[in-house]
């Protein structure tokens, strides 16, 4: 009898688990609840980079890339927490397997919500000219927490223009609800109006498709936010497999610039880390508290994919300048959503 009650307990466990992968809600990992009050830095374990942190409904969400050699970066994680301080990780929410025409190099994710659906923009294939197969792709999911499939079949953006390398994609939502893809490597930046469904792009009104925003000192890695009525945009500079990556910004009256560079945000500490960079801004709206997601390199470290997501606060002056981020090992005070 008590062979036959621990048989049927885990079947029963088996057919639990496979139904939370059906819904996508399926954590391969979590921390347990600990009774600490601030995140640390790294927030969680691994070699992960280039994170987009946002909010979806109560949950803190940080996509990053999968920090790997090109041939084994074939897939992207997620990960969750009510407060930031307790994350929960979701596996593989998307891979090559998905998206058929992507074999290595997959990052940088950004991902926005619309009519009830998550899309999921990334890069992939690191390509070199116009002549190769790759560049900036859509995936879809019903849950934040995926599986994502891929939304077009093929690369959204797979052509160079303006100079910029497509990749390090970021989907701003201005005011007027219309939705901008900001991205570029090869330090040019280009910004395109989305459709509607994410299958293109309309034109500007002078016909044009994309439009060159790139600021003094850019390189890669862009985020755009607002603030009072002005439009802040931020991005890295230098060398990501260096010590000396780092953040600057701008401030604008509009998401298409002119932009000229105010100051760099954030940057190494000797003390801390190094390599601080390709970053995103969370905004608590209820709370008013700002926090900067970037990934950094642990003083001991020297591989170049060895880098890890952390957050740490972020807060303006009296002017609406962005003070200098001091990058911690404590990370941020527990904080819910609401």
């Amino acid at each position: 009898m008590k062979i036959l009650l621990t048989v049927c307990c885990l079947l029963g466990a088996v057919l639990q688990v496979n139904a939370q992968v059906k819904t996508g809600h399926a954590a391969s990992a979590s921390k347990k609840e600990s009774g600490r009050t601030t995140s640390g830095n790294p927030i969680f374990p691994g070699w992960y980079a280039d994170p987009e942190g946002i909010i979806f409904g109560n949950t803190y969400w940080v996509y990053p890339t999968y920090s790997a050699p090109y041939e084994e970066q074939v897939f992207m994680d997620a990960f969750s927490s009510p407060d930031l301080v307790n994350w929960t990780k979701h596996s593989r929410i998307v891979d090559t397997a998905s998206i058929k025409w992507a074999n290595k190099a997959m990052w940088a994710p950004s991902i926005i919500e619309k009519d009830r659906k998550y899309y999921l923009f990334f890069g992939a294939n690191d390509i070199q000219s116009d002549d190769e197969l790759g560049g900036i792709g859509v995936a879809v999911a019903d849950n934040p927490a995926g599986p994502f499939k891929d939304h077009l079949g093929k690369p959204l953006i797979d052509k160079f223009h303006n100079g910029a390398q497509p990749i390090d994609q970021f989907v701003f939502k201005d005011q007027d609800g219309q939705r901008y893809l900001i991205y570029g490597g090869w330090r040019h930046c280009n910004i395109a109006k989305l459709n509607n469904d994410f299958t293109g792009f309309v034109p500007f009104e002078d016909g044009a498709t994309f439009k060159e925003i790139t600021p003094e000192g850019y390189v890669e890695g862009p985020f755009m936010f607002m603030r009072g009525g002005k439009y802040y945009f931020m991005w890295s500079e230098g060398g990501w497999g260096g010590p000396n990556y780092r953040v600057a910004y701008a401030i604008s009256d509009s998401p298409l610039g002119p932009f000229k560079r105010v100051d760099t945000i954030l940057k190494q500490d000797p003390e801390v880390a190094t390599g601080a960079g390709h970053h995103s801004v969370i905004h608590n709206t209820g709370k008013d508290k700002w926090f900067i997601v970037y990934h950094r390199r642990p003083l001991e470290e020297t591989d170049a994919n060895h880098r890890v997501t952390c957050i740490d606060e972020m807060s303006f002056d009296a002017n609406g300048h962005i003070k200098p981020v001091k990058i911690t090992m404590e990370g941020v005070p527990k904080l819910k959503v609401k």
